[in-house]
């Protein structure tokens, strides 16, 4: 019988507004054993993203909502130490949907369940630019939005984990790229690193008129994270025919009667000649993901791609942690040290 002890977080209770550590419960079980076609896999690295509290609310969405009591879901990155699988073998790395625990039993069908190799790029980007962070970023702008050399791209959420690979890889293409992001850090990153033509502060009190000077041929494409004000500022200027893919609102996560919200759907679908836009899984492109990986992988293999993390130590705290999304003090991707390789 196994005898490691799994720290595991559930959810307590659902929140209402920002998540809490009141919200969550920590706890100890022992590791259940293996059964044929199964592998135990050690977590190493954990992914925190903003779709997990849609997931805390009971709430109709494209994914079931978590139960009082069960494991927050998430992805990570991590280390096969027991294996009854042909397909799997002890020390190899692995990506999976493990939720919020240090050890994860997998049945080796899974497809969220596949083999990453850390001598390509570090082990931790496979949750951020190399993996399904990156994944959106690309299928959102060059499966759903169809871009043509010479468009302006603006794209929300610029430093973030998914808005800054947009936008380089916009910049890639051909594409004319204006960042929104909060604070002048932020914004002097997203020009000076990233390679973005232009960088508006949403918190400046002369947003809206620096956003129009910052698109004199309006906007083609609209890379769509944040909604509320943003999104409204941003509608003003969309030009015939340009295309708003929907990666998330986490402007609106937060709300406390979501039924009251007025979502990117509203805006757009307020307006006269509103842009092509839905929203889009990753998952709708999972034929093309070994493109899409390819192209990642090599970007950043080649310096071509550039990335950050904000890594951070211990399960235990990931709650805290996960606070960060939803208040700006994250930088980068933010992942959640689970263990040492």
């Amino acid at each position: 019988m196994n005898q490691l002890s799994n720290l595991s977080i559930t959810l307590k209770q659902r929140p209402i507004g920002i998540p809490n550590n009141d919200n969550f419960s920590v706890n100890r079980s022992l590791v259940g054993e293996i059964e044929e076609n199964q592998i135990l896999i050690k977590v190493i690295y954990l992914s925190l993203d903003p779709y997990m509290r849609g997931r805390m609310s009971d709430v109709k969405s494209y994914a079931e909502p978590l139960k009082i009591g069960e494991i927050i879901t998430a992805e990570s990155a991590g280390i096969v130490i027991q294996s009854k699988s042909e397909k799997f073998k002890p020390g190899d790395y692995v990506c999976c949907r493990s939720g919020w625990q240090e050890y994860f039993i997998s049945n080796d069908k899974d497809p969220m369940t596949y083999k990453v190799n850390p001598d390509l790029v570090p082990l931790s980007t496979y949750l951020g630019v190399c993996g399904m962070t990156g994944r959106t970023a690309y299928f959102g702008l060059m499966k759903e939005a169809m871009p043509v050399a010479g468009e302006t791209l603006v794209v929300s959420a610029a430093s973030g984990a998914v808005g800054s690979i947009v936008g380089q890889i916009g910049k890639q293409i051909g594409l004319n790229v204006i960042g929104i992001a909060g604070g002048k850090k932020k914004c002097e990153y997203v020009v000076d690193e990233l390679g973005f033509d232009k960088c508006v502060d949403y918190k400046s009190d002369s947003f809206d008129k620096e956003l129009e000077s910052a698109v004199p041929q309006g906007i083609d494409i609209y890379f769509e994270s944040v909604g509320g004000m943003v999104t409204e500022a941003v509608s003003k200027f969309f030009n015939e025919g340009s295309r708003a893919p929907i990666c998330g609102y986490i402007s609106n996560y937060n709300a406390k009667d979501l039924s009251k919200v007025k979502t990117p759907f509203h805006i757009f679908g307020a307006m006269k000649n509103p842009p092509k836009h839905k929203f889009f899984l990753v998952f709708n492109h999972y034929a093309s993901f070994d493109e899409a990986n390819e192209y990642l992988i090599n970007g950043v293999k080649s310096g071509t791609l550039k990335y950050r993390e904000m890594i951070e130590d211990g399960l235990e705290k990931a709650p805290e942690y996960f606070e960060w999304l939803f208040t700006g003090r994250n930088f980068g991707k933010l992942i959640v040290k689970v263990s040492d390789i």
